[in-house]
């Protein structure tokens, strides 16, 4: 059979089939046997390059193997033909075993083990031979560790017997003969796929029945059988590949090559790449056989070089998610494969500034040019991709997957919010972002997304390019409905604005539009930037030509701020009364304005005490402003004229009563009195009998009777007033007379009785009598006592109250005093 007839195309099994090996011939059969057809190869053995062919003639044939490596990565084999051996026996040399450590190659023929040399294929000198072997092996880990020995274990032709021996370079010798209960067929030293117990640590692996040999190449386990090579994944136990293979009865491991053999041709199973044997498996779209594979390759690349394999395998493999939208999957790739981010933002078309360094990775991640290849042009998917590209972008862009990229993401994020009209593109616009400013405003103004414009011009310090474009839009020159209440952000954003050019350059246009808002750029600006930064005098001559926003601003002034000075607060009553004024003069039906008006200047007039007093007085004479002057005459304590006012002008007695109240506020209860009385004079002193001021002067007396002198008042009413007409309010000053007589009495109780408490502890103080003569001395000064006056000290000692005034002499004193005492 020739090398084209058993090495066919191989034949994919299923979706499972990987390309893994490859055949490639080694020895074809005109090198063996030239026409001889009747010549099989039975046995082979291969140590590094030296292959060892035993034949069912007796002979044994020794080539040196040359592997060549094309350019195109392509893997050939050249044997060279060293020389070949007859052993002289009409058998077939039926194993073949090499022992490169004594440079001696076990020859099995004729059930006779002999050695010869590696090289010259000459047999020991000595003839050192093993007779009675059916079949035999090597052991390849011996307890013994002599490197000048093997040992060889073989199955006796004695029934049930294996025998050990130890073969050296010229001799062998026997160290044990083991018995077994049944006649033994293979034998092996050394490595298991299952445990003592004979239990397989993996899934078994499914095998055809007739099974001829098999070998381990990891991640892969390879089986021959009468027609097909088999490869099953010893990661996940599935077949992976099938090679045919017929007349095939040879299958070995030699040192991690794998060769196989007819009898007619050597074979070797070349492994391909796994690298390329995962590139072919993502070519397939077959992601996850991909990964375990990766996985599984880990121990056999070095670490380094593995990790970055990996990490690219597994942003090939997000791509391939990517494509088949399984978005999930491909973030988790993405994530694990540290994916430079921008190689998924250039899928996207114009997503990636202009400015961007970035170039794609080579070799390739992917087969896509732009999304639109990707997608086929369907609308839905690209809709779906860029949604994604939305999620992922905003979750990576404050991980440590943006360091060194931030604008190319945020910019990219920016280009997509606003093409999807995407509500978080103000978000990301108002928060610290690093959005190229020269790609993100063309984008924007293609997209015709002003407002978010203004916001980038903003963030990038452009505060007059902002507000120039939002003006714009609130006057109509270009159009944006992104917010309603542009015109009211506007006036918002000046409040808080530290450019002062600015503010006052665009409060004009604010004020033209609504002056009552406008103002608002000057009334709630931040208490710190109106102190320090904007003078309001200026402010006030901005808006002299408009009246309503003067006025907000001076109520803030002086009813908020509190300002303390005098041009404001006149300016204020001032401008509350030319508005009246004007109102009093157009219309009469405007009364609700007028009346809030009024009730506002006489709040002024009757809180503050900072306005120019006379003045207002001037500017109102002659008016019906009438309350506003008798509060203008109280602030100038001409308190009669102000009451004339209410009472005679007005007639407005419950007014003249609350002036009192007011005027007399934390003053005193002589000055309200003094007050009430006042007006009680001007209801009685008016010449006249009008009954209406009789009966305020009545109800006056009665329902403020504790204001009021009870004496003073009898001598002011008219003696033709009954009793009972001033009943409430002599009750009430009989009760007040005798409430206050009560607690003075009450208060001379405590008194006395505090007094009495004092004297009782006075007393307790004093103890027994204390008797002083002239021949008593200080203790401090040592001179007589000539007053009954002394100080006595716990001690007994009695000093001078004089001496007692020096406390740190008193006690160094005291002290020698007591030793003295003592002494004595």
């Amino acid at each position: 059979m020739t090398y084209s007839e058993v090495i066919k195309q191989d034949h994919p099994e299923g979706t499972m089939s990987v390309k893994a090996f490859k055949l490639v011939s080694a020895v074809e059969r005109e090198m063996l046997m030239g026409d001889k057809a009747h010549i099989n190869i039975e046995c082979i053995e291969c140590c590094g390059k030296n292959l060892y062919i035993g034949t069912n003639d007796c002979f044994i044939y020794h080539f040196l193997l040359d592997e060549k490596i094309s350019t195109a990565g392509k893997v050939t084999f050249a044997a060279t033909k060293q020389l070949h051996k007859y052993l002289g026996f009409k058998k077939s040399v039926t194993e073949l075993k090499a022992a490169s450590a004594l440079t001696r190659l076990l020859v099995l023929c004729d059930n006779t083990i002999t050695l010869v040399n590696m090289m010259n294929l000459e047999p020991v000198p000595t003839g050192a031979r093993i007779k009675g072997a059916v079949t035999f092996t090597l052991n390849e880990n011996p307890v013994s560790g002599d490197p000048f020995c093997v040992e060889v274990c073989i199955i006796s032709v004695k029934r049930r017997t294996i025998q050990m021996f130890m073969v050296f370079e010229d001799r062998v010798q026997i160290v044990k003969e083991v018995f077994t209960p049944e006649q033994p067929y293979a034998v092996a030293v050394d490595g298991m796929f299952a445990t003592v117990d004979g239990i397989s640590q993996r899934a078994p692996v499914h095998w055809s029945e007739n099974v001829i040999g098999a070998a381990l190449c990891f991640p892969y386990v390879v089986a021959l059988d009468d027609e097909f090579i088999t490869v099953h994944s010893m990661l996940d136990q599935q077949q992976k590949q099938t090679l045919p293979f017929k007349e095939g009865h040879i299958l070995q491991d030699f040192e991690g090559k794998v060769i196989v053999a007819t009898n007619k041709g050597v074979y070797i199973l070349v492994p391909l790449p796994l690298e390329k044997q995962i590139q072919d498996l993502l070519a397939s779209h077959r992601v996850e056989e991909a990964l375990v594979l990766a996985k599984g390759a880990r121990r056999n690349i070095p670490k380094e070089k593995f990790q970055v394999m990996y990490k690219r395998i597994l942003q090939q493999a997000g791509f391939i998610q990517f494509a088949q939208l399984q978005f999930l999957e491909a973030k988790e790739l993405f994530r694990s494969g540290q994916l430079d981010v921008r190689e998924l933002i250039s899928l996207y078309p114009f997503l990636l500034p202009t400015s961007s360094s970035f170039i794609r990775s080579h070799p390739p991640l992917h087969e896509y040019a732009d999304l639109n290849q990707l997608t086929q042009g369907d609308q839905e998917k690209m809709t779906k991709c860029k949604r994604f590209l939305m999620s992922y972008l905003n979750e990576v862009r404050s991980t440590d997957v943006a360091n060194g990229y931030k604008e190319d993401i945020d910019t990219a994020l920016l280009k997509l919010y606003a093409e999807a009209n995407h509500e978080s593109l103000l978000d990301l616009l108002v928060s610290e972002n690093f959005c190229l400013l020269t790609d993100s405003a063309a984008w924007l103004e293609k997209h015709k997304k002003y407002f978010a414009l203004g916001l980038l011009y903003h963030y990038n310090g452009q505060d007059a390019a902002a507000l120039q474009l939002w003006v714009k839009i609130v006057n109509g020159d270009i159009q944006d409905s992104t917010r309603s209440d542009l015109y009211e952000y506007i006036v918002d954003f000046l409040t808080f604005c530290s450019d002062q050019d600015l503010v006052w350059k665009y409060s004009e246009w604010a004020l033209q539009k609504n002056e009552e808002v406008g103002v608002q750029i000057f009334t709630k600006r931040p208490l710190e930037e109106q102190e320090k930064n904007i003078n309001p005098d200026d402010i006030i001559s901005r808006l002299n030509k408009y009246p309503k926003s003067l006025v907000k601003y001076l109520e803030h002034l002086v009813l908020e701020r509190r300002i303390e000075k005098e041009k404001y607060h006149t300016h204020l009553a001032v401008l509350y009364l030319e508005a009246i004024f004007q109102l009093k003069s157009v219309a009469t039906d405007n009364c609700t304005e007028t009346t809030e008006l009024l009730f506002k200047l006489r709040s002024l007039l009757q809180k503050s005490d900072l306005y120019r007093i006379h003045f207002i007085l001037d500017k109102i004479r002659g008016t019906d402003l009438h309350m506003e002057s008798a509060i203008l005459y109280g602030k100038l304590e001409e308190h009669e004229k102000a009451l004339h006012i209410l009472v005679h002008e007005l007639k407005d007695f419950h007014a003249a009563e609350e002036y009192c109240i007011w005027n007399s506020e934390n003053r005193g209860l002589q000055y309200r009195q003094r007050l009430f009385h006042m007006l009680l004079s001007v209801y009685l002193n008016t010449g006249t009998s009008d009954c209406a001021l009789v009966m305020a002067a009545v109800d006056l007396l009665n329902n403020h009777a504790a204001e009021f002198d009870a004496a003073l008042v009898l001598q002011l009413v008219p003696d033709n007033w009954s009793v009972q007409l001033l009943c409430p309010f002599l009750a009430g000053a009989v009760r007040q007379s005798i409430h206050t007589t009560r607690m003075t009495q009450i208060a001379l109780g405590l008194a006395q009785a505090e007094n009495l408490i004092y004297k009782h502890e006075k007393v307790k103080q004093k103890g027994t009598p204390i008797l002083l003569s002239d021949k008593k001395v200080c203790q401090v000064c040592q001179n007589p006592f000539c007053k009954p006056v002394f100080v006595k000290y716990p001690n007994g000692g009695m000093v001078h109250t004089h001496c007692a005034a020096n406390r740190h002499l008193n006690s160094n004193m005291i002290h020698r005093s007591s030793s003295s005492s003592n002494q004595t």
